[in-house]
């Protein structure tokens, strides 16, 4: 492997610039900025690739546990229900959620389910009763055929991904929200 001798005084202009570039456009400078060499683009793209949204990174802490056993009344690694599931997610974000998917009634800002993003919630009704009984975190938003990670206490036993569109959920859909 070869490694490329780095300019350090040119590194530190092309940061330099690209932060003021970044500053201007995030504060609305009226100042113009030349535009930056091309490898300055670089630069600034990669620290966006390295600063994942909130929503990235609830989804990607999500997707750990895939496989962890569905265990009733569960919100550990050990195992979680639904609503467990949810609840362990978001407070390890520092992101206060029910513990119970009946509380998601009334729970977060209803949002219509063509705008949902990743890190929204969808509730469902339970499979046995008309009432709130399950609960999981968006990965792909995609409308209605969004697919989402959630415990499943169906045949599966664990936490999976599964899609809006697959016919049990579409039939039990009630709503999305949004708690961030």
């Amino acid at each position: 492997m070869t490694y490329k001798k780095i300019n350090l005084s040119k590194f530190a202009t092309r940061i330099s610039l690209s932060l003021i570039l970044l500053c201007n456009h995030t504060y609305g400078a009226s100042r113009e900025v030349k535009s930056l060499p091309e490898s300055s683009e670089t630069i600034v793209s990669n620290i966006e690739i390295n600063n994942p949204s909130l929503e990235d990174s609830i989804v990607s802490f999500g997707m750990k546990l895939l496989g962890t056993p569905y265990v009733g009344g569960g919100s550990s690694k050990v195992g979680f229900d639904c609503s467990g599931f949810v609840y362990y997610v978001f407070k390890h974000f520092k992101i206060q959620v029910p513990r119970s998917s009946s509380q998601f009634k009334n729970f977060g800002k209803e949002i219509p389910i063509e705008s949902v993003r990743k890190g929204d919630i969808l509730v469902f009704l339970s499979p046995t009763r008309n009432v709130i009984g399950h609960v999981g975190i968006v990965t792909d938003p995609k409308g209605k055929e969004s697919d989402f990670i959630h415990a499943s206490s169906g045949g599966e036993k664990k936490v999976i991904v599964t899609s809006l569109k697959k016919a049990g959920y579409t039939r039990r859909f009630v709503k999305a929200v949004r708690v961030l």
